[in-house]
């Protein structure tokens, strides 16, 4: 029976690599048939890129490490959209180019991984591209081409040259291990399950962290695009709360991140009840506890974060809004969000955002809703650095997925943790002077 190609390897490694999932592909290597090869890719604080690439050469013996060097092989990548582009549009981060190995070795199965130069800013290792006109990341179809350049020597001193190599999966650990949901109303989202999660039993029941993403992860609704890859693949937002640190601080939390089918903004009352939704979905099926349900979002999703705590105001135990919109979207328009909404949020809350975002101006948006929100904290950074490199200014949810946000000693992950939808935390007990960076 022939293997069966999904959509999603299609969209994560592009039409040139279905026959890697032919039957058989994953044993095979053979120097003349070809070499099965995947994509092994990270979340930079700046989006996801490729990093490195594992050839499976382990069924053609030991190789001896003093024949492999970074030039044995020429690493091509060519990257293009998934989606045509309307005439006239521009789509960043498209390209065509040689990849630098920086360093190749033996992995210990036998494989040889060439490690490849990546970076934030850098151009030419990227999963996503964003399309101006659309305002929309989409997850580009990647086309990587391994050529070599000498030949191999295996320890029994035999040459080998392969002569063909098949693309395989894009490999990311950190996003593969959010499952792939679709909920009752056909909104599409993602599950991280903490370890053990499913077999918890009577109290021993887990907390929820609702991420919400920015604008840029929607769906494209007048092109059928709607990839459930962007809301990870687009920064570590909700990747942060599965790493080890978070899922410490949290006592092992499930994470949950819907991907709106346009922009949150757009129609945010008629999206709240979808993803109250998809929260009652996962309270039923997993032994999740309905007092530490916790709500964070970016930009779009700062916005949708307020919405569904003034729509909802007993459901979440916290929330975190990230360089929120508020104002109106057009001049003398009406707000997002009306001061009464903004005066009626009874959930803890903590406002991050940083001084110099060209998008979302803090004043009338984050500084606005702190000074309305009854006993909201606030962190107002000058700007967006984080390992030396400054990013955008509107990224102010980097601080955040890297738990950077603190007041009086305690971090914003802590505050999260120490919340109970009771309100029995002692988050209201933190100053609410802001911290400013």
């Amino acid at each position: 029976m022939a293997a069966s190609i999904t959509r999603r390897a299609f969209i994560t490694t592009g039409a040139a690599a279905a026959g890697a999932f032919l039957p058989g592909a994953a044993a095979y290597a053979h120097p003349a048939r070809g070499v099965r090869f995947t994509l092994n890719a990270q979340v930079l604080d700046g989006g996801e890129q490729v990093t490195s690439v594992t050839l499976y050469t382990a069924r053609l013996g030991r190789i001896d490490p003093a024949s492999l060097t970074t030039g044995t092989f020429r690493v091509h990548a060519k990257a293009t959209s998934p989606i045509p582009v309307a005439a006239g549009d521009l789509i960043f981060s498209e390209y065509d180019l040689d990849r630098e190995v920086t360093a190749a070795g033996v992995d210990r199965w036998g494989n040889i991984v060439l490690e490849l130069a990546y970076g934030e800013g850098q151009v030419g290792g990227g999963t996503l591209g964003y399309i101006v006109g659309k305002g929309r990341n989409v997850v580009l179809d990647l086309e990587y081409t391994i050529t070599q350049t000498s030949p191999l020597a295996l320890r029994n001193r035999r040459p080998v040259t392969i002569g063909r190599f098949v693309q395989g999966e894009l490999s990311d650990p950190e996003v593969d291990a959010f499952g792939y949901r679709v909920s009752g109303s056909g909104m599409n989202y993602r599950l991280y399950s903490p370890r053990h999660g499913r077999r918890s039993h009577g109290r021993d029941r887990r907390p929820l962290v609702v991420w919400l993403h920015g604008g840029g992860e929607g769906g494209l609704l007048s092109d059928g695009y709607y990839d459930n890859e962007s809301p990870l693949r687009a920064n570590r937002g909700a990747l942060g709360f599965a790493t080890p640190q978070a899922q410490r601080i949290f006592g092992g939390a499930y994470v949950v991140a819907p991907q709106s089918t346009s922009f949150w903004i757009e129609d945010g009352p008629r999206f709240a009840p979808l993803i109250r939704e998809i929260i009652g979905e996962l309270v039923r099926r997993y032994p999740i506890d309905r007092r530490r349900i916790y709500l964070a979002g970016a930009s779009n999703g700062g916005y949708m974060t307020m919405e569904l705590t003034s729509v909802y105001p007993d459901l979440f135990a916290a929330a975190v809004p990230i360089c929120g919109v508020v104002e109106s979207l057009e001049p003398g328009g009406p707000p997002l969000l009306t001061d009464d909404e903004l005066e009626a949020i009874d959930t803890p809350t903590w406002l991050v955002a940083s001084r110099d975002d060209p998008v979302v101006p803090p004043g009338p948006n984050t500084i606005h809703a702190h000074e309305l929100i009854p006993g909201s904290l606030l962190t107002l950074y000058d700007h967006v650095i984080w390992n030396g490199h400054q990013f955008d200014g509107h990224w102010s949810w980097i601080y955040v997925a890297r738990n950077d946000p603190a007041i009086n000693g305690t971090h914003i992950w802590q505050w999260m943790a120490q919340q109970r939808a009771d309100r029995t935390g002692s988050g209201r007990a933190l100053s609410a002077a802001a911290n400013v960076r």
